[in-house]
């Protein structure tokens, strides 16, 4: 079993910059693919990034390409997404994800973008 726990969200201003972390618990995640989505209020999850453990190779929405990077700490068992320019659209409750969408899933960390 893997735990996972977001941290780093907040309420900002648009144009800022926020870095959120997961941390995973239970055994090392070094070769799980793992990402992040995230959900807004009366809307279903989207994905926003992916890191594939085998090659390093990551994958973005077409929203937060050239905003958001996806990075991971293998030696910490940490994944972190660096958010810059942050917008009002960005507003959601993001999800840390290791193992696809069957896989394991963190309880969410609020981020808040103000106009």
């Amino acid at each position: 079993q893997v735990q996972l726990v977001e941290s780093g969200g907040g309420l900002v201003q648009a144009g800022a910059s926020l870095r959120l972390s997961c941390a995973a618990s239970g055994r090392t995640v070094g070769r799980d693919d793992m990402g992040w989505v995230r959900q807004a209020p009366g809307k279903e999850r989207v994905f926003v990034a992916a890191r594939r453990w085998s090659d390093g190779m990551t994958t973005y929405a077409y929203s937060v390409k050239g905003r958001f990077t996806i990075s991971r700490d293998n030696t910490k068992n940490m994944l972190y997404l660096q958010m810059n320019s942050l917008q009002p659209e960005d507003t959601a409750t993001y999800y840390c994800n290791a193992q696809g969408q069957s896989g394991f899933w963190g309880q969410g960390t609020q981020v808040t973008v103000s106009s």
